[in-house]
C-alpha cells in the first residue's frame, strides 16, 4: 500500500450516492485499492491525516482554453464585439512559448480548486500538452480549427494546414501517459467554418478513434445566422454533416431547439454548461434540465480566465444550480447532487474517462479531493453535499491528487515551479502580448 487517507469523509458518487464517515481510503499503483469503515491491513508508506476533511472525486472542467491566463481581465466591461476584436489582436502575437507559460498558469490554477482533468479548446495543443505532461494532471486537448472555406474552393485535408498539425499533434500525444493525455479533433464553431472541414474532421476523428469538441449556439444570433444562410440550426446542420458521428463535448447549447437537444440527445452529445462565463459574457445560460430531458449527457466547464475571471469550479457548480432553480422558479429544481455529478461523473463520461474517474469506488485511479470542512464558513455540516455545492469555495481543497499523486497541497505544487512559471509569464509572455514592439 502506497497511500492511506485516514479519517476522512468520503463522498463516493457511486450509484447509491454513498458518503461514509471515518473512512479509510487505501492506494496502491495510482489506484483506489480500497474504501472502508476500519483502516486496512498493512503498513502504507504515506499517511495522511483526514480528520476534519471531505474527499471527493477530482472534479472534471469540460470545458476551458487554457492558455488564455495570460488576458485575464482584459476585455472585461467590454461589449461582445469589443471584446472579440480585442482578444484578436492579442490572439496573434501569442507563440508556443507565451502559451506553454499561461497553461502552465491555468493548471496550477485547476489544480488548487480541486480539478485534476481539463477539456481545453484553443490553439498551440503542442505546448499545451508539455504544460499537461509535465503538471500531471489530465486533459483532453482540441485543436480549435477554423476554416473559412470558401465553397467552391478544393479543400484537402492532407494539405490543410491546421489539418495536418492536429495529425501530428495526435501521432505524438494521443495516449501519452496510459491515456492521462488524449487528442481530440475541434471546431472554434459553425459560424468559423463549413461542412468541407467538418467532414474531414469528423472522417479522421472515426478513423482515429478520437472526440470533438466545439461551442454550438451559444447566442441567438449565431443561431438566427445559421438559420438565414441554411434553413437549419447549428446542431442540425452540424450532424447533417455527420460532425457528431464520434463522441463530442458542445460548449453552450444555450439556444438550441428542442429538436435539436433530442437529435443531439440520440447522437450521445455532452452539452457543457459554463453558466459563470455565460453570465459574465452576457449570454444565455443552458437549459440543464431540458438538456437532461432531451437526452444529453451534461457536464461543466469555466471556460477560460479571460471569460470566467477564475477556473473555480465549485463557484460553476454553485452558479449551475442558482441559475436552474431561477429560471424554473423551483428552489428544488436542480440538487447539490446533480451540480456534483456534473463536475463529476457525468464530466468523466463527457471525456470519455467513466472507467477511470469521477467516481471513488475501488479500481478506479485515485483522482482525489481533499476539502477542508474545518473553516468558519462551513460550520455546522448538517449535509455534506449541500456543503460542497453551496458554501465550499475552491480556496478551502486542501490537497489534489492524480493517480495517487499529490500535485497540490497546502499551498504548495510539487510538479509546477510557480515561481518560474509567474517569471516566464511576466519577463516574456505578457510583455510579447501586450509592448507594442513585439
Amino acid at each position: 500500500m502506497d497511500t492511506l487517507i485516514s479519517n476522512v469523509t468520503v463522498v463516493t458518487m457511486n450509484p447509491r450516492m454513498d458518503v461514509l464517515f471515518g473512512a479509510y481510503i487505501a492506494i496502491e499503483d495510482g489506484r483506489i485499492l480500497s474504501i472502508e469503515k476500519t483502516a486496512p491491513e498493512g503498513q502504507p508508506k504515506t499517511i495522511i491525516d483526514g480528520t476534519g476533511m471531505v474527499a471527493i472525486p477530482g472534479l472534471i472542467n469540460c470545458h476551458t482554453h487554457l492558455a488564455t491566463a495570460s488576458l485575464r481581465s482584459f476585455t472585461d466591461d467590454l461589449s461582445g464585439q469589443e471584446a472579440l476584436e480585442a482578444l484578436l489582436q492579442k490572439e496573434t502575437k501569442m507563440d508556443s512559448r507565451s502559451a506553454k507559460a499561461a497553461a502552465l498558469l491555468s493548471i496550477a490554477e485547476c489544480l488548487r480548486f480541486g480539478v485534476t482533468s481539463v477539456s481545453d479548446l484553443y490553439y498551440y495543443p503542442n505546448a499545451t500538452a508539455e504544460a499537461v505532461k509535465e503538471s500531471g494532471i489530465k486533459a483532453n486537448l482540441a485543436l480549435s480549427s477554423y476554416r473559412f472555406i470558401d465553397q467552391n474552393e478544393d479543400f484537402d485535408f492532407d494539405t490543410d494546414e491546421q489539418c495536418q498539425e492536429l495529425v501530428k499533434v495526435v501521432d505524438k500525444w494521443h495516449g501519452f501517459d496510459n491515456g492521462r493525455i488524449r487528442i481530440d479533433a475541434g471546431i472554434y464553431a459553425e459560424y468559423t467554418s463549413n461542412y468541407k472541414l467538418w467532414e474531414a474532421l469528423a472522417g479522421y476523428a472515426t478513423e482515429k478513434g478520437i472526440g470533438m469538441q466545439l461551442h454550438l449556439a451559444e447566442t441567438r444570433s449565431e443561431v438566427e445566422s445559421c438559420l438565414d444562410r441554411t434553413g437549419m440550426g447549428p446542431g442540425e446542420l452540424l450532424s447533417c454533416h455527420r460532425l457528431f458521428a464520434v463522441p463530442a463535448t458542445a460548449a453552450g447549447c444555450a439556444c438550441l431547439e428542442d429538436h435539436e437537444r433530442k437529435l443531439l440527445g440520440r447522437k450521445k452529445v455532452s452539452a457543457v454548461a459554463t453558466p459563470l462565463a455565460s453570465a459574465k459574457c452576457g449570454n444565455p445560460a443552458t437549459p440543464i434540465l431540458e438538456c437532461v430531458k432531451a437526452g444529453m449527457n451534461v457536464a461543466l466547464g469555466t471556460g477560460g480566465a479571460i471569460e470566467c475571471g477564475n477556473l473555480d469550479l465549485f463557484e460553476v457548480m454553485r452558479c449551475a444550480a442558482m441559475t436552474e432553480r431561477s429560471a424554473s422558479g423551483n428552489p428544488a429544481a436542480l440538487p447539490a447532487s446533480a451540480a456534483l455529478m456534473m463536475a463529476t461523473v457525468t464530466g468523466a463520461q463527457a471525456q470519455g474517462r467513466s472507467a477511470e474517474c469521477g467516481m471513488l469506488q475501488p479500481g478506479m485511479d485515485a483522482d482525489i479531493v481533499l476539502v477542508d470542512f474545518s473553516a468558519p464558513h462551513l460550520i455546522p455540516c448538517h449535509n455534506v453535499l449541500n456543503g460542497l455545492v453551496w458554501s465550499a469555495k475552491g480556496g478551502d481543497v486542501a490537497m489534489t491528487m492524480v493517480r495517487g499523486r499529490i500535485l497540490y497541497q497546502n499551498g504548495q505544487f510539487p510538479t509546477i515551479d510557480l515561481k518560474e512559471v509567474v517569471e516566464e509569464l511576466t519577463s516574456y509572455a505578457i510583455p510579447r502580448l501586450f509592448e507594442e514592439n513585439k
